[in-house]
């Protein structure tokens, strides 16, 4: 007795090894770019490592900044605390002081150097908010 099977009967079945085969490809592929599974999920760093002591200290050096440099300190700031969300580390500044404008400049270039010193150890969601806090900071120095 032959047993003939319709193509239509197999379309079900070839949907789902395509879907397997390429949940499959994307896994080998995050491991060859050395990302696992968890890792990409979880990008959190610890309250005491230095990356976080950076952050902290870059991020109260803008607080205190005197000018606004038309709102790209602020901006920064913001990435470093969108940052700080998504590596679970608490952040907090002293509020403005009144400065001369040079002082004010070089607590900007210190937080700058602060926060490509931490770039370094950091990945992810985490080190783009940390670039794009830099170059808030870049744009926030060329305005006189």
């Amino acid at each position: 007795m032959k047993t003939i099977i319709s193509i239509k009967a197999l379309r079900p079945a070839a949907w789902v090894l395509a879907a397997i085969l390429s949940l499959t490809l994307a896994g080998e592929a995050r491991a060859q770019n050395g990302v696992s599974k968890a890792s990409a999920a979880k990008e959190t760093i610890a309250n005491d490592s230095a990356e976080a002591g950076l952050l902290r200290q870059a991020y109260a050096l803008l607080s205190v900044a005197d000018h606004d440099y038309k709102g790209h300190r602020v901006r920064a700031m913001k990435q470093i605390e969108a940052a700080g969300k998504v590596l679970g580390i608490s952040l907090r500044g002293d509020g403005k002081v009144h400065e001369p404008q040079g002082t004010s400049d070089a607590q900007l270039r210190s937080a700058e150097a602060l926060l490509q010193q931490a770039s370094a150890g950091l990945r992810g969601r985490g080190l783009k908010h940390i670039q794009q806090a830099c170059e808030q900071l870049n744009v926030a120095l060329a305005i006189r």
